[in-house]
């Protein structure tokens, strides 16, 4: 029997010695080839079919859909009835929202965008970089209800989006190449053809002169939104603001009151971060 085949018994891990000599603490092997199977999928950072998920875990597709049963019954992981494919689960998300609380430049951002949303009276979502995109981890709702399916996990399109855009103006390129790369396939620096490369990229410059960006009605119809970038004082991008509203009802002018109110509140976070042992910059992309 080989050595994964064995640990999928569920027997304990007996200890050992570590290199230099020290004892390793006993474990349990079932829960670490658990562990692997859910690493395999987060280093995906795609759904799989069974048997690309079981080949990364290194552990029989058998031993694999074993796993796998209790792991979508915890709700680690969950398979998509459609395609057949397995993706994070709601505790999964559960524990990354968990793990974010505890970064300062989200714990400083949330009271202040929820007074923000109450100030203006218009939707704020706060986003991280995740390994997809942009991605929403905080939604502040106010006013009246959006014909937009946004909501905490939501990731936004790189170029179609004011978040996303605000996102490839200030993100280090490393990382941006690699999160346009999930999103579309291709390299950041093959997205376009040189002349639209060209004007995406004064269009970018424009967004780190003003530090705001904006959407009219896209990418959805009656839908409009200014984003804001959030910056730890080595000028790292932390997080993004973006205000969403109605066309026609919000103002997303760079010299309006609510992009007055928007950058107010961007500054006042990367001042608490100032202070702060630490800040999200990239970490979790």
């Amino acid at each position: 029997m080989s050595k994964a085949a064995k640990s999928a018994t569920g027997k304990g891990a007996g200890g050992g010695e570590t290199a230099d000599g020290g004892k390793t603490q006993r474990g349990i092997q079932s829960v670490e080839v658990g562990g692997r199977v859910l690493l395999a999928l987060a280093q995906a950072r795609a759904p799989l079919a069974l048997s690309d998920l079981a080949s990364a875990a290194q552990i029989a597709p058998g031993q694999a859909h074993a796993y796998l049963v209790s792991l979508t019954r915890l709700g680690l992981i969950k398979r998509d009835e459609l395609s057949g494919r397995y993706e994070p689960g709601p505790l999964s998300l559960r524990l990354g929202l968990l793990h974010l609380e505890s970064q300062p430049a989200f714990r400083a951002a949330v009271p202040r965008v929820a007074a923000l949303a109450e100030a203006i009276g218009f939707s704020v979502a706060i986003c991280i970089a995740g390994p997809q995109g942009p991605t929403i981890v905080r939604y502040e709702h106010a006013g009246f209800p959006l014909h937009v399916n946004l909501h905490v996990g939501t990731v936004m399109s790189l170029p179609a989006t004011s978040t996303g855009r605000v996102f490839c103006a200030f993100l280090p390129r490393d990382v941006l190449d690699a999160m346009w790369a999930n999103q579309s396939g291709v390299a950041n620096s093959a997205m376009t053809p040189p002349g639209e490369r060209a004007a995406f990229d004064a269009a970018l410059r424009r967004i780190r002169a003003r530090g705001l960006e904006s959407s009219v009605d896209a990418p959805s119809p009656g839908i409009s939104s200014i984003s804001a970038p959030v910056q730890d004082i080595d000028g790292h991008l932390s997080l993004a603001l973006t205000v969403i509203g109605s066309t026609g009802a919000i103002d997303v002018t760079a010299d309006g009151p609510i992009a007055r109110a928007l950058r107010a509140t961007a500054h006042d976070i990367g001042a608490a971060l100032a202070s702060a042992p630490s800040v999200i910059a990239s970490s979790l992309s």
